[in-house]
């Protein structure tokens, strides 16, 4: 493994994924940041805020639309509740990263 990537990311912690299990419960993964786990749940965040920013394009167009109808916006409330509950969880994620990168003395050291 290259030890300047490993410095980029840590020690190992847990991390919150960007998806749910069984029963929608929250899914983890222990590592370093950089195992196949973790680069897959980069891509699948990136790939989910991407889309959270379309799907807010559509809301604006949809919404200017006097002649949406309210099945429309039903639609449109569902896929935007979906889209939050995946950008909350990925926010969730990073600023728990976040909060153990500053509790990590090693890190900060030059």
């Amino acid at each position: 493994m290259n030890g300047k990537r490993r410095e980029e990311r840590g020690p190992d912690t847990i991390r919150l994924l960007p998806w749910t299990g069984p029963e929608d419960k929250p899914c983890y993964v222990l590592g370093d940041g950089n195992g196949y786990v973790s680069r897959m749940a980069d891509d699948i965040e990136s790939i989910q805020l991407d889309m959270a920013g379309d799907l807010l394009g559509h809301a604006a167009g949809l919404l200017a639309d006097r002649k949406v109808t309210g099945a429309e916006i039903h639609f449109l409330a569902s896929r935007l509740t979906e889209s939050l509950r995946e950008i909350k969880r990925v926010a969730e994620s990073r600023g728990a990263r976040l909060g153990a990168a500053e509790l990590d003395p090693d890190r900060n050291r030059p």
